[in-house]
């Protein structure tokens, strides 16, 4: 089994084990699909329990298993996965491959020997379409019956729980136009709020040690948080800065203190900065800061802010006027480019081309102070 679909096996496997009504139906299919039911039963079992999560040591099991025959049907699933990324590619809609490829391993593996049938599956992808649009349009295509609500069960799950830096404009840098693009991801994926975390992903334990850590601003809405947030990625409104300060797009992980930027909270963020004034002054900058006390949120242009508001709330996209916020500020450490080079447009639906890590990484952030008047009506820290 190549690089590719072990990639996409771990990242599904991610999306069923974070959403408990995705995993005996979808699971099953999926997993069907990827490894001809050749997966372990202790696999499968997994799967139905919640506990699933897909290793080297497990894809290689499989790998082991499989006879010639097999082997040839994953490789069929290979090529098919590339060409369909090449396509992708092709009709400038590479970042959205791998919702074309869920596709395909969710519910039109039987259709792929059909003439054309890459382009057909391209060729229902549209700008600006909702994912019911798109699931209308594949089922008209392709004479079929796949239901929109479980294909966004899985795409859902694999969008909170992956990063996609394929819009960066510039990667080598940290500068606006990417903090922009980064806070639209944080968006259009969801990412939910939890006090003193900056875009890993939630796992069990890193959730039941910022309780014990923090039982004020995480332990006071545990119910909340396990019910919604565990398995997804999420920040605090400091913390949605320092994740893209610390990303790495080398490796696609976000690593903790890392490019030089040490972990500040949301008033120490203003503080530090050298270029800054009232709320009423600000430029038309996307990417710049925008703050009150005990709370940051991104500007991304046209008067509108995206930030991690509150527990309840999670990542959201306000506008800036009428809001809290009495001060903006240009970030320490983001290079603010000319205005030819602005932020990126919206997106709607984006997915990743990296292999989801799931392992948790050690909690050592300090997190912001978040006044009451931002937050009350989500009852957060």
């Amino acid at each position: 089994m190549s690089a590719t679909v072990a990639a996409i096996l771990k990242k599904v496997g991610v999306a069923i084990a974070s959403n408990k009504k995705a995993r005996q139906k979808i699971g099953i299919l999926i997993l069907s699909i990827l490894v001809g039911l050749l997966m372990p039963i202790a696999a499968m079992l997994a799967v139905f329990s919640g506990h699933i999560e897909f290793t080297d040591d497990m894809i290689q099991e499989v790998i082991d298993n499989l006879d010639e025959d097999e082997m040839d049907k994953i490789q069929d699933v290979q090529d098919t996965l590339d060409a369909i990324e090449e396509a992708m590619s092709d009709a400038d809609m590479h970042s959205r491959y791998e919702e074309a490829q869920v596709l395909y391993m969710f519910g039109l593996y039987e259709y792929q020997d059909e003439d054309d049938f890459v382009d057909r599956l391209v060729g229902c992808f549209e700008e600006d379409q909702t994912d019911y649009e798109l699931i209308d349009e594949v089922n008209d295509e392709f004479d079929c019956d796949l239901d929109p609500v479980e294909y966004l069960r899985i795409i859902t799950g694999i969008r909170s729980t992956t990063i996609n830096s394929f819009g960066f404009m510039n990667p080598d840098t940290k500068n606006n136009a990417d903090l922009v693009y980064w806070a639209w991801e944080a968006y259009n994926d969801g990412w939910g709020y939890v006090w003193g975390t900056y875009g890993l992903i939630l796992t069990q334990d890193s959730f039941e040690s910022l309780c014990e850590i923090y039982p004020n601003n995480v332990e006071n809405h545990h119910d909340f948080i396990q019910e919604n947030w565990v398995g997804r990625r999420t920040a605090d409104c400091a913390g949605l800065i320092k994740g893209y300060l610390w990303f790495n797009p080398e490796t696609h992980q976000i690593e903790y203190g890392s490019n030089g930027f040490t972990d500040l909270d949301a008033d120490s963020m203003y503080n530090n900065s050298t270029v800054n004034g009232t709320i009423d002054t600000i430029p038309e900058t996307p990417g710049l800061g925008v703050w009150h006390e005990g709370h940051v949120g991104i500007y991304i242009g046209n008067g509108y802010v995206i930030q991690a508001s509150g527990t309840e709330a999670g990542v959201i996209k306000t506008q800036l006027e009428g809001s809290t916020f009495t001060n903006w500020f240009e970030i320490h450490g983001i290079t603010y480019l000319g205005e030819e080079e602005d932020e990126p447009e919206e997106t709607t639906e984006v997915t990743v081309e990296t292999t989801v890590e799931t392992t948790e990484t050690t909690i050592e952030t300090s997190a912001e102070t978040t006044s009451a008047e931002e937050t009350e009506e989500t009852t957060n820290g």
